[in-house]
């Protein structure tokens, strides 16, 4: 768990005010930090802005590939955060080229700059699960070699590679996580690229149906966005974790269908409507993933703490208090 060692630290967020850059974003700034978040956009997240200028953050407007912006941000911080890039399997297969601009190009971008800053901070990046491609029976650890299934997942793993020449080659001091399913409060309703479960809560509060792709027997790896945040906390904290790659995750399989049912209980409404799955969907599905997280525990001291019931219930309480 965090200390205080991000008190009076400079940081910057690269897109912190995502679903999981914006709850990354308030829980430095309640540490004491003095955090700066870049997002491409800051028009879309007026509401946002306005919650975090009372505990001190700031605001800036700027792309992950554009020069200028980044060196900007980067400006004496300790340590940044990458969290920006277009997210989603799917969406990657329907539009690969600006995945690859985004994902590869952008991480170039900010690499770059963080070459030439003079305060050399840390890089913490956030990869994917995806990287792995199928899972299996067994959790899988981080031994296990990258083998993508979707060009987003490519893309990861490129930025990965990135992150180790640059290290090698300039002493650029990074750290990357490889993230399973988070889920929690703070994502969008109409995100529907990615974060399955907070998409059926949202299905569920309004008494709509849940599709589960064909049988839902598919096992997955949920964890709740305050373990994923304190994951990232202590991997930016820790110098242990300096050059390494770590799965973070709650190392529990959950099958969809399981959770699916589970947040219906909670919710009280909505009803499993179980769909074929879309071709290209089906082809690029890893199947059965539960990560191996005994890495982070052994180096770092970080594990889960909250359960999928927990969590769902929780998250579930969220958004009934902040329902229009």
């Amino acid at each position: 768990m965090p200390t205080g060692f991000y008190t009076d630290r400079h940081v910057l967020v690269v897109g912190g005010f995502g679903f999981i850059g914006l709850n990354l974003t308030q829980q430095l700034a309640r540490l004491g930090a003095h955090v700066t978040v870049v997002t491409r956009a800051l028009d879309q997240h007026r509401a946002a802005v306005a919650d975090l200028e009372p505990l001190g953050v700031r605001a800036l407007e700027g792309d992950l590939r554009d020069p200028h912006a980044m060196h900007t941000a980067l400006a004496g911080q300790a340590v940044v955060f990458n969290l920006a890039g277009q997210s989603g399997a799917l969406r990657s297969m329907e539009d690969p080229w600006t995945d690859l601009d985004v994902n590869c190009r952008g991480n170039l971008v900010l690499l770059e700059a963080i070459r030439t800053t003079a305060s050399a901070p840390k890089l913490v990046f956030v990869s994917s699960r995806l990287a792995y491609g199928q899972g299996g029976a067994s959790a899988v650890g981080e031994d296990r070699p990258a083998d993508p299934l979707c060009v987003h997942a490519v893309h990861k793993v490129a930025a990965e590679q990135y992150l180790k020449i640059y290290s090698r080659l300039y002493g650029v001091t990074f750290t990357a996580a490889r993230l399973t399913n988070p889920y929690g409060p703070g994502q969008p309703r109409e995100r529907t690229a990615y974060g399955v479960v907070n998409r059926l809560i949202h299905l569920a509060l309004s008494g709509e149906s849940l599709p589960i792709y064909g049988d839902g027997g598919q096992r997955r790896d949920y964890i709740h966005i305050d373990d994923a945040v304190q994951a990232l906390l202590s991997l930016g904290e820790t110098s242990a974790s300096n050059g390494r790659v770590y799965n973070v995750g709650s190392g529990t399989g959950t099958p969809l269908v399981d959770m699916a049912r589970t947040i219906t209980s909670i919710v009280g409404g909505g009803r499993l409507e179980f769909v074929p799955w879309p071709p290209l969907v089906e082809r690029i599905d890893t199947g059965d993933f539960v990560a191996n997280v005994s890495k982070i525990r052994r180096d770092v001291g970080w594990e889960p703490r909250i359960s999928l019931v927990e969590g769902l219930e929780r998250t579930v309480a969220f958004y009934r208090a902040h329902a229009a």
